[in-house]
């Protein structure tokens, strides 16, 4: 049988360390004269669009506190659709956007890569009713970390949230190193990830909430382990902005993260009914042509903060973790670096 070309299972992925090179490269040439920037000292917010990119078929809470009113005057500008955290913060640094957000531990690598960005509140997590699984066929006979040697994992994306989770599996599973990186990790995105598992291209799936409870529905799958069972409650993904942007336009960014607040509050404390309606018509409203039939398998964001504060322990995991793995020395960087409360004034 001829030999599978492997994957290795390394942090950071190849990918990822391009993008990040890229970013580096690109942090002295920003565009600093961009639409967004020209608000200037005044900080007229009326006249400030703040770019970002979203999920196809899915509503961010960036998205939904525009909606429900929050951001006003402040406007949102749609740039684009990614399934990849570190490609949507590596967008902040290089000034295509003016916020991103991603899985902590991808905002910890771009930081030791001397990106000048910070963690400005919390947008994603993983709680009781939103947490992502990794599913293998029923008839499938992987029952351990040890079956993994030699399979595909599909995932969203390469070096963040979804390979931390498998890296932590494989670490408790008492996987050699030898072992781990025979371990073959395969992106594919999220809508294509269920298709990928049943066509047995992969041997397993990462599925998040919406997508899992839509599989599931269908049957036919199994779980062999969550990040919920593996590190409980958390919240495991943030909003980030630039240090520039946060001082060239302090309001605007104080308006943002507790408008994202505000919107985190509404979703945990409104029927969940109401929240659904809600995402379906922003979604049909907005007029990109997504299918936004997995919208109604959404129960929360998972965010554990209040109005989407952040701790030292989201970060301080994946630090720990790192430094495990050999990819961070042992006081290298601090939690408490990564991230900021000060503009969230609903987050005591």
């Amino acid at each position: 049988m001829k030999a599978r070309a492997r994957t290795p299972l390394i942090s950071p992925s190849g990918a990822l360390r391009a993008g990040i090179l890229a970013a580096s490269l690109l942090l002295g040439c920003s565009r600093a004269e961009s639409k967004t920037e020209a608000g200037g000292a005044s900080e007229d917010l009326a006249t400030l669009e703040l770019r970002y990119q979203g999920n196809n078929g899915t509503v961010v809470p960036a998205e939904l506190a525009d909606d429900l009113g929050y951001l006003a005057p402040l406007r949102l500008k749609f740039v684009g659709s990614t399934v990849s955290g570190p490609a949507s913060i590596q967008a902040v640094v290089t000034g295509d956007t003016d916020f991103g957000g991603a899985f902590n531990g991808a905002v910890i690598k771009l930081v030791l890569a001397n990106a000048q960005i910070v963690s400005v509140v919390g947008y994603y997590g993983v709680d009781a009713k939103r947490w992502g699984g990794f599913y293998v066929l029923n008839e499938s006979p992987i029952k351990s970390a040890r079956d993994l040697v030699d399979k595909k994992i599909a995932m969203n994306t390469l070096g963040a949230h979804s390979e931390f989770m498998v890296k932590e599996f494989l670490a408790r599973g008492k996987l050699t190193s030898e072992e781990v990186k025979q371990v073959m990790l395969v992106a594919i995105p999220p809508v294509n990830a269920e298709q990928t598992l049943r066509q047995r291209q992969v041997d397993m799936a990462s599925l998040g909430d919406i997508y899992r409870d839509r599989a599931i529905e269908s049957g036919g799958i199994r779980p062999l382990f969550s990040d919920h069972e593996l590190f409980g409650e958390f919240t495991a993904g943030s909003y980030v902005m630039t240090k520039s942007f946060i001082s060239k336009h302090p309001k605007a960014a104080r308006k943002l993260v507790e408008a994202v607040g505000r919107a985190i509050e509404w979703s945990r404390t409104t029927p969940r009914e109401e929240v659904i309606a809600r995402m379906t018509a922003i979604i049909a409203k907005r007029g990109r042509n997504e299918n936004a039939s997995v919208i109604k398998y959404w129960k929360s964001y998972g965010v554990v903060g209040d109005h989407g504060k952040l701790t030292d322990r989201d970060f301080q995991l994946w630090i720990d973790f790192m430094i495990r793995d050999g990819s961070l020395k042992p006081g290298q960087l601090k939690a408490r670096d990564l991230y900021t409360n000060a503009l969230n004034s609903f987050a005591k």
